[in-house]
């Protein structure tokens, strides 16, 4: 299993407005995709913004390829994450799931 690790901040006053798009737009969505295992979204504050880490998984790297494209390691941001977000990583890491508890 692979674990994509995405980051992304809003200003703190603006901070309910991505956990409403991932939840309303990006959980249905994924929830379509063949190899798609599940997601996790936290978040913290940090000084006036808050940044939110998102973990999804997935079963194998073709599952994340045919997510992503031929560049898996750039982010997928949709166009209402943009609008909630004050700056985002335009890319993502991979980690291979050793072991899970």
């Amino acid at each position: 299993m692979i674990i994509r690790e995405w980051r992304g901040r809003a200003s703190a006053a603006n901070s309910d407005a991505y956990p409403i798009h991932f939840r309303n737009h990006v959980v249905p969505e994924l929830k379509e995709l063949p190899g798609f295992v599940g997601a996790h979204l936290s978040r913290r504050r940090l000084d006036d913004r808050v940044e939110f880490v998102v973990l999804t998984r997935w079963k194998d790297m073709k599952a994340i390829r045919d997510f992503a494209g031929d560049t898996p390691d750039k982010a997928v941001v949709e166009p209402g994450a943009i609008a909630a977000l004050v700056d985002f990583d335009d890319f993502v890491a991979h980690h291979e799931v050793v072991e899970e508890v």
